[in-house]
């Protein structure tokens, strides 16, 4: 158990620096990577192809989307929704729709 562990924490690798996303706020680097995802796995599935290729995206946004957006993201995703955050006015910043 304290291997597996080990193993994970020793491969596990953070998304790398974007430079269509050079602000602190990462919440519209999250949402591209989620979009990309999908649409690399559904043009994958349409051609038959491998949709391992897809993972890169996979790993992105679950490495910058906090745990409790995707819930939400998946709620969005099946409304066709495509804006999976909202700006909160008061504040300046993105959040998550509640």
């Amino acid at each position: 158990m304290a291997e597996d562990i080990k193993t994970k924490i020793k491969n596990y690798k953070t998304a790398p620096f974007d430079s269509r996303f050079p602000n602190q706020n990462q919440t519209r680097n999250c949402w591209q990577n989620y979009v990309d995802f999908h649409r690399c796995q559904k043009a994958m599935t349409a051609k038959g192809g491998d949709i391992s290729v897809c993972e890169w995206y996979r790993r992105v946004y679950k490495s910058l989307c906090p745990i409790s957006w995707f819930e939400q993201l998946k709620r969005g995703k099946k409304v066709n929704s495509a804006e999976g955050f909202k700006k909160r006015k008061n504040r300046g910043q993105y959040t998550s729709l509640a």
